[in-house]
């Protein structure tokens, strides 16, 4: 009898009933969504809908009051940071508004991805999520320069990182969350600082992404930059999330009903 073969099928992200609350103030109310792995999840809603509150439970940096993460059907709802980059979630961060508060290592912009490629190197053994076996992956090095190319910033990666353009600090954290080489990718308004040529490169690269079999999970304000990248819309609204499904549908969803809350700013 030939031996039995079994399937890992990958569920990807699932975020359940996540109740966030900051004193008498509910920032998200009961919210759910789930990033499918090949696929590209948009989060959307107005400032101030709880989007990056949300990316903060999912990512481990806040503790929600009510609800659960789990990644491929295991809790990851108790870990830290730490443990869950670990587990193959990252997140690009955008540029702070102030040069001296940019938060990642290393005078150079190689340096900071290099440094994030060791990191998840020191980390993470073994074949990933993916199947992606990391004892025959390029070195450090290597996935920084390569994480820097897919982003579209190889040419500045010998600039300081305090001093780089808007547009280069932002895609310079994405090529951070690709130097660790993740299952799960979060970005938080990766459109905001970007020129229409740079947008039109990011949204190539996350399709790419997802195709790879990556979750892709891009939170945004408007509906609109997520129209033709998103696979999966889910609109949150004052914490809740109002409406879900395929990005056409979900257009005609919350135009009929909370469009006036709905930025439609690109």
């Amino acid at each position: 009898m030939a031996p039995e073969v079994r399937m890992t099928v990958l569920e990807g992200l699932r975020v359940a009933d996540v109740t966030v609350r900051f004193g008498p103030l509910t920032a998200v109310d009961g919210a759910g969504l789930l990033a499918p792995p090949g696929a590209v999840t948009g989060l959307v809603g107005p400032r101030g809908a709880g989007k990056t509150t949300l990316c903060d439970v999912i990512a481990g940096v806040r503790r929600p009051a009510e609800g659960t993460v789990h990644l491929d059907g295991e809790d990851l709802t108790g870990t830290a940071a730490r443990a869950r980059a670990r587990h193959g979630i990252a997140r690009a961060f955008q540029r702070p508004a102030r040069p001296r508060a940019w938060p990642f290592p290393g005078p150079t912009l190689r340096e900071s991805v290099r440094a994030a490629a060791e990191r998840s190197a020191r980390d993470r053994f073994g074949r990933d999520r993916l199947g992606r076996d990391r004892r025959r992956r390029p070195d450090a090095a290597g996935r920084a320069e390569e994480a820097l190319a897919r982003a579209g910033v190889a040419e500045f990666a010998g600039w300081r990182a305090a001093e780089t353009p808007p547009e280069v600090a932002a895609l310079a954290g994405l090529a951070r969350a690709l130097a660790s080489e993740p299952s799960v990718l979060l970005l938080d308004e990766p459109w905001t600082a970007l020129p229409e040529r740079r947008s039109r490169a990011l949204e190539v690269l996350l399709r790419d992404l997802a195709a790879e079999g990556l979750a892709v999970l891009v939170a945004c304000d408007g509906l609109e930059p997520a129209m033709g990248v998103c696979d999966v819309l889910h609109v949150l609204d004052a914490g809740r999330v109002v409406a879900a499904g395929p990005p056409v549908e979900v257009r005609a969803e919350v135009g009929a009903t909370a469009a006036p809350r709905v930025s439609r700013r690109g």
